[in-house]
């Protein structure tokens, strides 16, 4: 049977056996029915949810979170835990009969290193209050994708399978350039709407970011000639909605600027250096090339990256990839970048299966999208 009529016939399964979850509302407290729940020896906050409506079938599933500024209080993000269209994904697991279970890690940021840490020992913890899954499978969104991938290309031992979902997966450091790169453009052309430099923010922006930041970049928006919005997309491939250009504009302009405002020096900091480079980069617009600001990145801070966060593509364990093709904070062409790494290594092609979603936003999955992609890997031997 071929890959893809296997995973039809999942899809089928999936759709026809597990009853039908309520959706909620986006703005909605999550219920923090934790059966387990507690401190793990690194100050992470673990919570376990067995299936209460269907009998557990043995398998665990774990949620590696994405990205929480450092300026939260360490903590499960549950509101991460919503799909487009409003499930649940504690309850889309517990349905199909799986445990589910998550940490918060040790640290918000860039909590890479503490996430994989966190999740091993999660692990651990299952096992002791439960008993060892028969089946394990890794989900991670956003920064949890590449701490997916990272897990399964490294430890394919703790687990059956992962799914990695809008991760930075094909290149980390590419990632941050993108960051840097759309910064300085917005810099460029938006002269004194932010502080003058991209890899240094002072404390009152990111304070004031709600009261002063985030409208000022906005008046400056509704105020710019459309040439220059236009502009500022077209040199730095950021991809808006062509369906609501007006409104998924203001979305992908203040998104990717709230990641170089909050992550930017916590990421200096965790990488003992500054990682963004643009000093040889050749922008589409001429005048751009002139007069943007350059930066070269810190030899270390590029070790580091090297070393911890790029991954290999070397799989020996099944991994599905999934994204937007229209994401504006962490692009799709990390998909692209990925395949190419798993076809260089011999045999982790037949682990592989990357599926593209027609859609603008980040980890903006539906249900079913995410049931079919989690079919396909369960369905693996």
């Amino acid at each position: 049977m071929s890959r893809w009529l296997k995973l039809m016939v999942a899809v089928f399964m999936v759709f026809a056996l597990v009853p039908a979850v309520p959706a909620r509302a986006l703005s909605e407290t999550p219920p923090v029915l934790c059966d387990n729940s507690g401190l793990q020896a690194s100050g992470a906050i673990y919570c376990i949810k067995m299936p209460s409506s269907v009998p557990w079938n043995g398998g665990l599933v774990v949620f590696a979170h994405g990205y929480v500024s450092v300026t939260e209080p360490v903590g499960i993000p549950w509101d991460q835990m919503y799909l487009k269209d409003g499930a649940y994904i504690p309850d889309v697991v517990n349905s199909l009969g799986y445990a589910f279970a998550t940490t918060s890690y040790s640290q918000n940021g860039l909590a890479v290193v503490q996430g994989q840490d966190d999740i091993s020992d999660l692990l651990k913890i299952f096992k002791s209050l439960h008993s060892k899954p028969v089946r394990a499978y890794l989900v991670g969104a956003s920064e949890g994708g590449l701490i997916t991938t990272l897990m399964i290309e490294k430890h394919p031992e703790k687990f059956n399978g992962g799914m990695a979902l809008c991760g930075p997966v094909g290149n980390f450091n590419k990632q941050i350039n993108y960051w840097g790169k759309f910064r300085v453009a917005f810099d460029y052309y938006f002269p004194g709407v932010l502080p003058p430099t991209a890899t240094r923010i002072p404390q009152s922006v990111i304070e004031n970011w709600d009261t002063a930041t985030k409208p000022g970049i906005l008046y400056a928006l509704s105020t710019a000639n459309p040439i220059t919005i236009g502009k500022l997309l077209t040199v730095t491939g950021a991809p808006i909605d062509p369906t609501d250009p007006a409104t998924s504009t203001g979305s992908t302009v203040l998104g990717l600027l709230w990641y170089n405002v909050f992550a930017t020096n916590n990421g200096r900091i965790v990488l003992h250096g500054q990682p963004f480079d643009n000093h040889d980069t050749q922008y589409l617009d001429p005048y751009l090339n002139q007069g943007v600001q350059r930066f070269t990145a810190d030899g270390k801070a590029l070790k580091i990256i090297n070393i911890i966060y790029q991954t290999s593509g070397k799989l020996s364990t099944p991994l599905v990839t999934m994204h937007t093709t229209l994401d504006p904070i962490v692009p799709a062409w990390h998909e692209t970048l990925y395949g190419k790494k798993v076809l260089a290594n011999k045999g982790s092609a037949a682990h592989y299966l990357n599926i593209s979603v027609e859609r603008y936003g980040h980890c903006n999955f539906t249900s079913g999208e995410v049931l079919g992609a989690f079919s396909w890997l369960v369905s693996q031997p």
